[in-house]
């Protein structure tokens, strides 16, 4: 998954401010500029809008270069390294109590989840929730979610429960989160709950592979194989090349159903 689509290049932006200008101190009114320009850039040439990032910072440019340094290293899958450039965004922002410190910590958790890191990518969630505080709901449960998914790669079930709640708590309009607490009730074997939860999250996004992909899931589950295979090849025509196009055509050849086109 590409955590990010950027515009096309803008080949002049980095060598437009590789340097600082001599005999003239740094100008962070041009920062919204610069950020524009290396954004643009990571879609053509990652290696070099990083290494402007990192001149960036050397000019004396704070949160924006790092944060283009990290999607930089996103885009081009360092997925570890790009936690690591987050963390040190988060605790700068702390410093200058900036309310982009919960993004940031947000953001390295996903990175840290894409690392195979789900252990790193629960605290950076954490941290990321008590910063958020309760003045945006929304973005908590999103943040909540997150880190259910973190822990369900752990196995701590319980834990991904609690959190998935919270989230429903506090938005019971997305979809997602319903999908989500659909899933882990299949794996907790509440097949009643899952059941009613995947028909709240097909009610609010009915086109929506993933969703498709685990009512299906749910379907086996039930024991209705004739359900999950007609769901599943709603999957693949609702998302072609889609993850959860793949997942449902591997689930078709797994139960020796119908070729799917």
């Amino acid at each position: 998954m590409k955590p990010f689509l950027l515009a096309a290049l803008l080949v002049a932006a980095p060598a437009a401010f590789a340097q600082p200008v001599p005999g003239k101190s740094y100008d962070s009114a041009l920062d919204r500029k610069r950020y524009d320009g290396c954004v643009r850039a990571i879609s053509t040439d990652a290696a070099k809008a990083e290494q402007f990032a990192l001149e960036w910072q050397g000019m004396g440019g704070g949160l924006p270069a790092r944060h283009c340094q990290a999607l930089a290293q996103l885009h081009r899958e360092q997925f570890a390294a790009a936690a690591s450039t987050l963390v040190k965004a988060a605790k700068a922002a702390e410093a200058e109590k900036s309310p982009l410190a919960a993004d940031f910590w947000g953001q390295a958790g996903n990175a840290a989840f894409l690392a195979g890191d789900s252990k790193g990518a629960v605290g950076h969630f954490t941290t990321a929730i008590t910063q958020a505080g309760d003045f945006a709901p929304g973005r908590t449960a999103n943040l909540l979610v997150d880190r259910a998914r973190a822990e369900t790669e752990l196995g701590n079930i319980p834990a991904a429960r609690a959190d998935i709640d919270k989230a429903l708590s506090l938005n019971r309009n997305d979809p997602i989160t319903w999908m989500l607490s659909a899933a882990l009730a299949r794996r907790e074997n509440n097949l009643a709950r899952a059941s009613q939860e995947i028909s709240r999250a097909s009610t609010l996004a009915p086109s929506d592979p993933d969703i498709m992909f685990e009512q299906g899931n749910i379907a086996a589950a039930n024991g209705d194989r004739e359900t999950a295979r007609k769901v599943w090849e709603m999957t693949v025509k609702a998302g072609p090349g889609s993850p959860a196009a793949q997942m449902a055509t591997k689930a078709l050849a797994a139960e020796s159903g119908p070729s799917v086109p």
